[in-house]
């Protein structure tokens, strides 16, 4: 695949250098050494979303064994980890296998056309547009706006005495010692706030619309612990994961097929140990509609049970001078307002995307086994679990994004489509009822009923799917480019 004629012309573009993209390029290094790579990453350092976010308390809400890389042991002391923690991996990571150097940072991808033999890259650099040129596109940006969360207008937003925060947009310099904080919202953001900001304010309140599940776990391993001491470093990494991945695998599956008796459990978890009313902890939905909640050690219920912290039920009026106004008329006063109301959703970080001038709108197309899009050539997306740590389903992407690049150059091809069947009925692919995934709905992929087009969030399908299945599988279409690669 190499074109060394042109030094803007590369074999593979990574675009995004968080989580994900430091994978997707410590696996090219490591599986394809010969390829020429970039990693495009918009931001002025890598990591992601745990360099990007800054709020107290920042945090995994999965276990470190599976959300990291299988190819590098996690070995720090706790497995649900803070933000820095996982940004030092990924830094670490990158640097072992020598792709820090491969990354142009500042580099905003604005638009992606692909014109027959490769995609042509806008990108915007501090010293202005360039363009870019690669065979083969991987887009590993994740999923969210970096430019600003869900931010709903309340009313009487101005009356308001104090600052509104948004977590996505921490002030470095903000001080709650002493305060009273209301935080808006009922999912992780708010679950991580609430035992940060109790250690010094005043009181904090959490005022959600609607209940969510949430469950403790230790933030210590301790099988984890036992085989690192037994076991080879690899070795109790890999056992640990597969550890933790059929545990995971196995509660849901738990929660699909008896939700009533989970829902029983969750809710006798959060009683025993918070001592809440539990009206607040049942949802109007089963176990897993939505993401569950993680609260490590239960610092959650810690801080509900010693009184630093309360819950209120109910949607917000408007926001008054001393606080927030709820419909029910209770106040909840406030001298700081903090708005976790949720993600709006990006996909491929927002760029213009077109195959052969006409543009691709991934809503008005189906997945291929949650990897590409359908009739969109050499283009690949991770995306990872809803139901389980994201970077498994996304290195299960990335090593089988390498086999097809194995055998297009095995078989002397330039070019990968998956090409949907005529009859192919599309409906949503992600199952989540949360919030920020209807807001976005519209503009996902679909799936269909049978593979690949099915989207499974299953990990030992998708290992079967990626690892085992033909590459040719009467699906993808493999062709040689149209015009000269190097036009």
């Amino acid at each position: 695949m190499r074109d060394t004629t042109d030094p803007d012309s590369l074999d593979v573009i990574i675009v995004g250098a968080g989580l994900s993209g430091i994978g997707a390029a410590c696996l090219m290094a490591e599986k394809r050494p010969d390829d020429r790579i970039a990693l495009l990453e918009a931001r002025e350092a890598m990591g992601g979303t745990w360099d990007y976010f800054r709020y107290p308390g920042i945090r995994s809400d999965s276990d470190m064994h599976t959300l990291g890389y299988s190819f590098r042991p996690w070995l720090g002391e706790k497995a649900i980890t803070d933000g820095p923690s996982i940004n030092a991996y990924i830094r670490e990571t990158a640097v072992a296998y020598g792709v820090d150097e491969r990354i142009r940072y500042q580099h905003r991808v604005t638009a992606a056309d692909w014109d027959g033999a490769r995609w042509q890259l806008t990108v915007e650099t501090p010293e202005g547009t360039r363009q870019l040129a690669t065979r083969f596109l991987m887009i590993c940006t994740g999923y969210y706006d970096y430019a600003g969360g869900h931010a709903p207008v309340f009313a009487g937003q101005e009356d308001f005495a104090g600052p509104i925060i948004h977590p996505q947009h921490w002030p470095e310099d903000l001080d709650w010692t002493g305060k009273r904080v209301a935080v808006i919202g009922s999912g992780a953001t708010a679950v991580t706030l609430m035992p940060e900001l109790a250690k010094t304010a005043a009181h904090v309140t959490q005022i959600q619309r609607t209940p969510t599940y949430v469950t403790d776990m230790p933030a210590r391993d301790g099988m984890a612990r036992f085989f690192s001491r037994v076991l080879p470093e690899q070795a109790a990494h890999t056992v640990t994961r597969w550890k933790n991945i059929l545990m995971g695998m196995g509660f849901f599956q738990l929660s699909q097929r008896w939700p009533s008796l989970v829902r029983g459990m969750l809710s006798k978890n959060v009683v025993k140990k918070s001592g809440a009313d539990p009206t607040h902890f049942d949802p109007p939905y089963k176990p897993w509609d939505q993401r569950l909640c993680l609260a490590p050690d239960g610092d959650f219920f810690e801080v509900l049970k010693d009184g630093s912290a309360s819950i209120t039920t109910g949607a917000v009026e408007r926001f008054e001078p001393a606080g927030v106004r709820l419909v029910s008329g209770e106040l909840v006063e406030a001298d700081i307002i903090v708005t976790a109301t949720g993600l709006r959703m990006k996909l491929a970080g927002g760029m213009r995307v077109t195959v052969g001038g006409h543009a691709v709108h991934p809503g008005s197309h189906l997945s291929y086994k949650g990897a590409m899009l359908s009739d969109v050539p050499n283009f690949v997306m991770t995306f990872g679990y809803t139901n389980a740590s994201w970077t498994l389903k996304c290195e299960l992407v990335l090593r089988w994004a390498i086999r097809l690049l194995d055998h297009m150059e095995k078989t002397g091809t330039d070019i990968a489509t998956p090409r949907p069947p005529q009859d192919a009925s599309a409906e949503p692919a992600v199952p989540l009822t949360s919030g920020y995934i209807q807001r976005a709905l519209e503009h996902l992929p679909k799936q269909a009923q049978t593979r690949p087009w099915r989207v499974h969030q299953n990990y030992l399908l998708d290992l079967r799917a990626f690892r085992m299945d033909p590459i040719q599988d009467g699906t993808m279409e493999f062709s040689h480019a149209t015009v000269p690669a190097t036009a």
